[in-house]
């Protein structure tokens, strides 16, 4: 045996094993997750059996030429079981050039709970951290509410994420499920869809049952006023605001709590082009974070949270590396440019880590009606591309990050003419 060929072993049984040990961790994550499911909906049964005194809440939706989706936005939020004299509805009109502002006037010139911001000249158009600090100075309520722009919530969300700070005085925020409002219009959106449902089913449902710990999504959540004001608001220069402020909420002692049933609907990109910007913002916003916070992990006091941060890193670094080196090394192999002659069912090991994948998936989108047997095909297509290409994303994001040091520029996620589905 060669040099070469016991490098490459070696290379492909450390692959093999990062590989594993993550999918399996997934694995265990999504059984959590699953656990999770069954006992929210228990939750919910007993929260719809009780009465509250909520609090004032103030709703905050940035809106940076937004006229496609702000009036379905608006007429959700205005149908919103809430009590009416405890509700405000601030739209933050973030330097819009389109006819955002005259719709959010229409709006607030036929209901009083809605209210138009309209930041200064000069000020606008500097991403969403600094639109909701401008934003939040406005409110006095109780509660803080984020809404993305594009969100139609069912009726009752609000009512339950409120509900969950009530309950649980450990709180700090409460999250909610998002799900994807147009689907069915292309390939991509299919993909994007069984991929949100995953997340949510494995990294929010999975590690609040297993750790107590979720992140902010950057919309459908809820915050309690006063903590924002002792964290002094946003990061702006967070590409990632809602991971970055997750971080520190945690540090300050209180917990973020996931639950599945406040559900809202968003729209996702239909475009190719606009999906890698999006998920290139959200790649080098979490390689903000993960730098922001990294000399501190080990004296951070939820050590839960630490093992969360590491876990993030190693997903984006080492899992993706080992996927890499394992591709690379199956190529190679299939067109016998090298050979790895280590004993072993490696073959076997690879298809078994296919099968557990997929798995996996159907069983986090199995309590979201997903399925179906079409979904086995959406997402063995999607194994094989999608996810793919989800390296060219880290690293290039990664390279833009760290080579070439760009400057963090908030990317806003373009919007469709949709039909809203439910």
């Amino acid at each position: 045996m060669s040099v070469l060929e016991v490098d490459l072993s070696f290379l492909f049984v450390i692959a093999v094993i990062l590989i594993w040990f993550m999918i399996g961790y997934q694995f265990v994550l999504t059984v959590y997750g699953y656990i999770n499911y069954v006992r929210s909906m228990k939750e919910k049964r007993d929260v719809d059996a009780r009465e509250f005194d909520y609090p004032t809440c103030s709703i905050l939706i940035p809106a940076h030429d937004e006229d496609k989706v702000i009036a379905r936005t608006i007429e959700a939020m205005l149908n919103l079981r809430y009590p009416k004299e405890r509700l405000r509805i601030v739209v933050i009109n973030d330097g819009s050039t389109d006819g955002t502002k005259e719709i959010i006037e229409h709006y607030a010139a036929q209901d009083s709970r809605v209210e138009l911001y309209d930041v200064p000249k000069g000020e606008g158009g500097k991403g969403k951290s600094r639109a909701l600090n401008l934003g939040i100075k406005r409110v006095t309520s109780d509660v803080i509410a984020i809404y993305d722009a594009d969100n139609t919530p069912d009726p009752d969300a609000l009512h339950y994420l409120v509900a969950q700070l009530l309950l649980h005085k450990d709180l700090g925020a409460v999250i909610g499920k998002f799900r994807t409002v147009n689907k069915n219009t292309n390939l991509l959106t299919r993909f994007i869809n069984i991929e949100t449902l995953s997340f949510q089913s494995m990294l929010q449902a999975g590690r609040w049952q297993m750790h107590n710990i979720a992140t902010l999504p950057g919309t459908n959540f809820v915050v309690w006023r006063s903590i924002m004001e002792t964290l002094h608001g946003w990061d702006e220069e967070a590409l990632t605001e809602d991971s970055e402020l997750s971080i520190r909420i945690y540090e300050e002692g209180y917990k973020i709590k996931f639950i599945p049933y406040a559900v809202t609907y968003e729209q996702e990109p239909q475009e190719w082009k606009v999906w890698i910007k999006q998920r290139m913002r959200w790649v080098r916003g979490n390689n903000y974070v993960v730098s922001k916070f990294w000399k501190h992990i080990p004296n951070f006091k939820n050590k839960r949270l630490a093992f969360d941060l590491l876990y993030t890193l190693s997903l984006y670094y080492v899992f993706f590396a080992a996927i890499i080196i394992s591709d690379i090394l199956f190529l190679l192999s299939a067109t016998q440019l090298v050979s790895i002659s280590l004993p072993g069912p490696y073959t076997f090991v690879w298809i078994m880590a296919f099968v557990l994948f997929i798995f996996e998936i159907m069983l986090a989108i199995s309590y979201d009606k997903e399925d179906s047997p079409a979904a086995i095909g959406l997402i063995i297509l999607m194994y094989f591309t999608y996810c793919q290409l989800w390296i060219y994303i880290v690293v290039r994001a990664t390279y833009q990050e760290m080579v070439k040091k760009d400057k963090h520029v908030w990317v806003k996620t373009v919007r469709f003419d949709v039909p809203k589905e439910k």
